[in-house]
């Protein structure tokens, strides 16, 4: 008798390794640094992969670790996951582990990436080309074997999309890997690695955790490219805590609760902001009126939960809307429970020069909104009680 694939929810709400030391559903927080043994052999068994055990957390041999990355991998469909500090201590890693041949960059990216790469890889001497969505058919000039194609879809914070399976027909063709940081999307509504994406990187602070409680980053990919990625995060120390792992655990569970109701709440106020005469654009993957929709709706299951809007007036009139908000908290991070809003010249792309802002098509009056599980008529109100104020 053939069993029947489980669901999304099912999968990651059963997700157990083991109940034979205790009766609870889910693994205990294991607080552990290191872990005993019977004898020598047994120790050197395990370090030898020869069995199963657990050794030291550094190295990521640690229960309640194993049982969110088994988690991890679960939702994204993954052969392995890996837990990490932090977003960008998973990115540094799969860089270090996959990208010292070069990476090319396609579209816009987080503004701690860029610094990662402008400022850090550079003096490795690694090779790092940036290309605008309009340069597509540039990629087959700059893709070389064992080079990264580094790509986020939706991005941040105009929320572009790129279509990932002609991305990895042309880098696999040049024997390249596709990475792809999946932040915004979330494995509910978009899966790289079925779409044909070699690697899968988050930000695990936002939508996985999402309660604005812990910060953690994570790695999807083939157990063949995620051991290199396991040495670096092993030596750098990069290891996720284990008190961090079980709350990112706890998150799992709700995923796909939470992201259902950021997905219609973001589409709803996407929709009623759409009118307004105080705002001259809003970026929504879901709207019909996005040059992204066809794609969205053929690559997505669901739209997210990021809007971004650009309000009239531009950059002072954007602050004003942004400091008179009184449900949308004005806060750096996205993916909560609670609506955040921020202004990307002023926080996530502060950075950046003004020339390269205007490149990336960030304008002075974008405001990009993190749209939360409130009551979202409460959240239509706000911002138009706050547009009033401009």
């Amino acid at each position: 008798m053939t069993t029947q694939p489980k669901g999304t929810s099912t999968r990651i709400i059963h997700n157990r390794r083991s109940h034979k030391d205790c009766n609870s559903p889910f693994t205990p927080i294991y607080n552990t640094t290191n872990f005993i043994f019977d004898d020598t052999q047994e120790l050197l068994d395990v370090i030898d992969g020869k069995k199963e055990g657990y050794l030291y957390t550094r190295w990521g041999a640690n229960p309640t670790i194993l049982e969110l990355e088994q988690g991890l991998a679960t939702i994204e469909q993954a052969e392995r996951a890996l837990a990490f500090t932090a977003g960008m201590a998973a990115i540094s890693s799969t860089i270090f582990a996959h990208g010292t041949n070069g990476v090319v960059c396609l579209g816009d990216l987080y503004g701690g990436t860029q610094a990662f790469l402008n400022n850090h890889l550079a003096l490795l001497g690694v090779k790092v080309t940036y290309l605008r969505y309009e340069q597509i058919d540039e990629l087959s000039t700059h893709l070389k074997p064992g080079t990264v194609l580094y790509c986020e879809t939706p991005a941040n914070p105009t929320l572009r999309l790129l279509d990932l399976k002609a991305l990895a027909d042309i880098t696999h063709q040049h024997q390249a890997l596709l990475v792809v940081d999946n932040t915004f999307a979330t494995p509910i509504n978009q899966q790289p690695l079925t779409l044909g994406a070699d690697i899968v990187i988050h930000s695990a602070s936002k939508y996985l955790g999402g309660h604005s409680d812990l910060t953690a980053g994570a790695v999807m990919a083939s157990q063949a490219l995620i051991e290199p990625i396991a040495a670096w995060r092993k030596n750098l120390g990069q290891m996720i805590a284990p008190d961090t792992a079980a709350l990112l655990s706890r998150s799992l569970r709700t995923l796909p609760l939470r992201m259902k109701e950021h997905n219609n709440k973001a589409l709803a106020l996407a929709q009623a902001m759409q009118q307004h005469p105080k705002i001259s654009r809003v970026l929504y993957p879901g709207l019909p009126s996005n040059p992204d929709y066809k794609l969205a709706c053929s690559q997505m299951s669901g739209f997210g939960g990021m809007v971004t809007i650009e309000i009239k007036g531009g950059r002072q009139a954007a602050e004003t809307v942004a400091n008179n908000l009184k449900i949308f908290l004005l806060a750096t991070s996205l993916g909560g429970v609670e609506s955040l809003v921020s202004q990307p010249v002023a926080t996530s792309h502060h950075a950046i020069s003004a020339e390269e802002r205007t490149k990336q098509g960030i304008t002075d009056g974008m405001l990009r909104l993190s749209v939360g599980v409130e009551d979202v008529a409460d959240l239509i109100a706000d911002i138009e009680q706050a547009l009033a104020s401009v």
